[in-house]
């Protein structure tokens, strides 16, 4: 086995480790019932995505700095990742909603700027694989990414800042108990390695990307440097 894939294997290790945690050792809610344990893969799952998007904000000021490749590799790994791990917090979030509100959507604050966080950073990699790779595409979307960020606080906060029929910061307030606080924290721990192991992946998988587009480009650019051949 290669690194990435001890690394990968690592993860869903942990991943099963923390769905055990959550379906044999949390308590049932005794309000919500079973489907209170998507709590602790929601908010987890949303918490890496905010790292994800922390990772594209870091990587694309450096890129945008010093044109670092490294960066914005970096940048475009944890882009893919985050929507991957956004997209399980929405789903996630509708499948608690049906059964507690009696429906899978409202147009709620926390809601409707977590689809807007999607769409941004959908948007973000859909100008990646349809500009033409270089500086110009890649600092494009650093700018994208960069204030795409700003919407991850609103995200956040959402729920502080507005009326919402969403369910406020429960960790914060301290309204688990024991076990299922720290259900929550080794889940959110072992969200947090998958979102770190994928990004690492990911980032394996853009270098191979950039190299593979280099070595396209190096032959075509040698033909063009040549001196033409003298006209007799």
């Amino acid at each position: 086995m290669t690194k990435y894939e001890k690394a990968a294997a690592g993860g869903v290790a942990l991943m099963l480790a923390a769905a055990a945690a959550i379906f044999l050792f949390a308590p049932t809610d005794a309000l919500q019932g079973p489907v209170q344990r998507i709590f602790y893969l929601h908010v987890s799952a949303a918490i890496a995505a905010y790292g994800c998007f922390a990772v594209v904000l870091v990587g694309g000021i450096i890129y945008l700095r010093n044109g670092s490749l490294v960066a914005d590799r970096f940048a475009r790994a944890g882009a893919l990742v985050g929507l991957v791990f956004t997209t399980v917090t929405l789903v996630m979030g509708m499948l608690w909603a049906k059964p507690i509100w009696g429906t899978y959507w409202t147009w709620d604050a926390r809601l409707t700027s977590t689809l807007v966080l999607w769409i941004i950073y959908a948007g973000y990699l859909l100008v990646r694989r349809l500009a033409e790779p270089g500086r110009q595409a890649a600092r494009f979307a650093a700018v994208v990414g960069i204030f795409g960020f700003i919407d991850v606080p609103v995200v956040h906060f959402s729920v502080t800042w507005w009326r919402t029929v969403h369910p406020g910061p429960i960790i914060v307030n301290d309204a688990l108990p024991p076990e299922m606080l720290a259900t929550f924290f080794f889940t959110m721990a072992c969200t947090l390695v998958l979102a770190a192991v994928m990004i690492g992946i990911r980032y394996r998988i853009e270098t191979l990307a950039d190299v593979a587009v280099q070595a396209v480009a190096e032959p075509a650019h040698m033909v063009a440097a040549r001196d033409p051949e003298p006209v007799n």
